[in-house]
């Protein structure tokens, strides 16, 4: 009962688009996915540009959050302004907001890698797209080169031009922890999970993210424990008490 199958998509889903096999713990185990050692053990979360207060999640809950997730040392860099790169941006022909080009991002971060870390994921307040064909992306890695960039952009009612309720933020906070924890998920190498409700399910909309759980299934459990090898039991107690005062 704890862990439920994943739900049969409707039109519009991810796995409805997106034709997927899964990924066993044998097929994932010998992929042989770069692990965390002595040398590469720190996750490093680069903001990019402002994340103001009351406006955005909080950097610092963030990185507490994924530190309970993974087990694994998370850091905080200084803001990168992206204004003094080369970077392309556009206006959204739909919403007509402002997109940053995902690939001049990555390009950015390769360079700006530290000897440590196990990856560098940059996060924004800005809507992102991969390609002029795309309408937009929630987030792109490159996982051979441990970097990638996520929008929490569109987590964000205003976005919408919607007026935020009295728990926008508290909404906000939830749905950016989902995302980054499903995306640094993949840096560890761990596929979109078509075997039960999970973290690591496929998201096509917000409705669907929203739907997400938060937890790892077994299967994907098991992926995690074997490239890291925590405690399990302790980090559910500390995912557990972090629930309990955000009331997620």
């Amino acid at each position: 009962k704890d862990f439920d199958p994943i739900p049969k998509p409707k039109s519009g889903d991810w796995l409805a688009e997106h034709q997927e096999t899964g990924q066993t713990f044998d097929q994932f185990k010998q992929q042989n996915w770069k692990q965390p050692d002595s040398s590469c053990n720190t996750i490093y979360l680069q903001p990019l540009g402002r994340f103001p207060e009351n406006k955005s999640p909080s950097l610092e809950l963030l990185r507490e959050y994924v530190e309970n997730y993974y087990t694994i040392r998370v850091n905080i860099n200084k803001p990168l302004n992206l204004k003094k790169h080369k970077i392309i941006i556009r206006i959204n022909p739909y919403a007509r907001n402002i997109q940053i080009l995902t690939s001049d991002v990555l390009n950015i971060l390769r360079n700006q890698l530290p000897d440590n870390a196990f990856c560098l994921m940059g996060i924004s307040m800005e809507d992102l797209y991969p390609d002029p064909s795309w309408n937009f992306v929630f987030g792109q890695a490159s996982l051979n080169d441990r970097v990638g960039v996520y929008s929490f952009a569109r987590y964000h009612p205003a976005f919408y031009r919607e007026k935020p309720d009295k728990n926008f933020m508290h909404t906000l906070l939830k749905r950016s922890c989902k995302v980054l924890v499903h995306e640094i998920g993949h840096m560890f190498g761990l596929s979109h999970c078509i075997y039960f409700h999970c973290i690591m399910n496929g998201s096509n909309h917000l409705q669907e993210s929203d739907t997400r759980p938060l937890h790892l299934c077994p299967v994907c459990l098991h992926k995690l424990h074997y490239s890291i090898g925590f405690d399990i039991t302790e980090r559910y107690q500390k995912l557990h008490n972090f629930y309990q005062q955000h009331v997620f």
